[in-house]
């Protein structure tokens, strides 16, 4: 299948990463000194498209870059992907850098330089619709322009694609009807709590939702999104996935939850984009099957990424997952 016809359309942001090993995170004022470095792709979007492509879904990126080094350096990690892509390149902004530390625990703090993801416009993403008309499924993020996730999702209504939205990172603009536009919503618990201070006026503690009762945290979703599918990553917990009663994908229960699996941590960074870009694959991949049978492949695969290092070299292949955990229904 060629770049015109993909799977999946993964609508997102580009950046650059460069890792800092560290024993602990620094305080404030305080130097301390790294013991490794690296530097590669990254980026909420790129990370999802790289980990949807890994899994065997034909997908398409779409992002913006700056015309200079690093600009080439996407095109480059790209194409030695073999992810087709297309690219919005900026003269007047740089492409998008962050600066990631991960302590010994395997935990990390990440600083982000959106430069010319900021930049992805609506009227750039309408020139790709022919892409849309034979896609099955449309994966969004928060790190760009909303008037360019707005314009993906007019587009992906218009063909009857699947949407997915990531709603990370928070987003002072975001609207309660752009996230009750999604079919699905995958936040995490911070972003959940999130969500419900900001749409539903609800103080909820983020580090209790792991805690709270499966009903508590149906309802809690049901408010939030009535008709969309919510599936909450709570890290070491594994995820809550709600329904709306009418549309439960295959499952039996229109709510539930899935367990992490174990693994050997070296880097969390990127494991949720691992999660998403598996969970989209997973979705058609499995369609004849129940939901459930791919979130739990997709928690399988965000496991594996956290064994290696980086965000979207971290990814892995789909072979990889069923070799180390068996198939879904296993």
């Amino acid at each position: 299948m060629n770049s015109t016809t993909p799977q999946v359309i993964v609508v997102g942001s580009y950046n650059r990463d460069h890792v800092w090993r560290v024993d602990r995170f620094p305080k404030e004022g305080e130097t301390r000194l790294g013991h490794a470095f690296s530097t590669g792709p990254g980026g909420k979007g790129f990370n999802q498209a790289i980990a949807c492509h890994r899994q065997g879904a034909e997908t398409l990126f779409i992002g913006a870059i700056g015309n200079d080094a690093l600009g080439t350096q996407a095109q480059n990690d790209a194409r030695d992907e073999s992810l087709p892509s297309r690219w919005r390149i900026l003269d007047d902004q740089p492409t998008a850098s962050t600066a990631v530390w991960v302590n010994d625990a395997g935990n990390n703090c990440i600083v982000v330089n959106p430069g010319a993801n900021a930049h992805l416009d609506a009227q750039f993403v309408r020139t790709q619709h022919n892409a849309f008309a034979d896609a099955k499924l449309l994966m969004m993020q928060l790190e760009t322009d909303l008037e360019a996730i707005e314009a993906a999702m007019d587009l992906a209504r218009e063909h009857h694609l699947i949407r997915i939205l990531n709603p990370a990172p928070a987003h002072p603009r975001l609207t309660l009807t752009l996230l009750r536009a999604a079919d699905l919503i995958t936040p995490n618990e911070t972003e959940f709590a999130q969500l419900c201070g900001r749409f539903l006026d609800l103080d909820v503690d983020a580090s209790a939702l792991a805690s709270m009762s499966d009903s508590t945290l149906h309802a809690l979703a049901r408010r939030l999104s009535p008709d969309a599918t919510v599936v909450i990553t709570l890290g070491t917990h594994g995820c809550f996935v709600s329904h709306d009663e009418q549309q439960r994908r295959g499952d039996a229960a229109s709510s539930y939850r899935v367990p992490a699996e174990k693994a050997n941590v070296i880097d969390t960074t990127g494991a949720g984009d691992c999660f998403c870009g598996a969970l989209a694959a997973a979705t058609l991949r499995f369609h004849r099957k129940s939901f459930e049978d791919a979130v739990r492949h997709a928690t399988r695969a965000a496991a594996l990424s956290t064994e290696r290092a980086g965000a979207a070299a971290a990814m892995p292949r789909y072979d990889e997952v069923v070799a180390r955990f068996g198939s879904p229904s296993d």
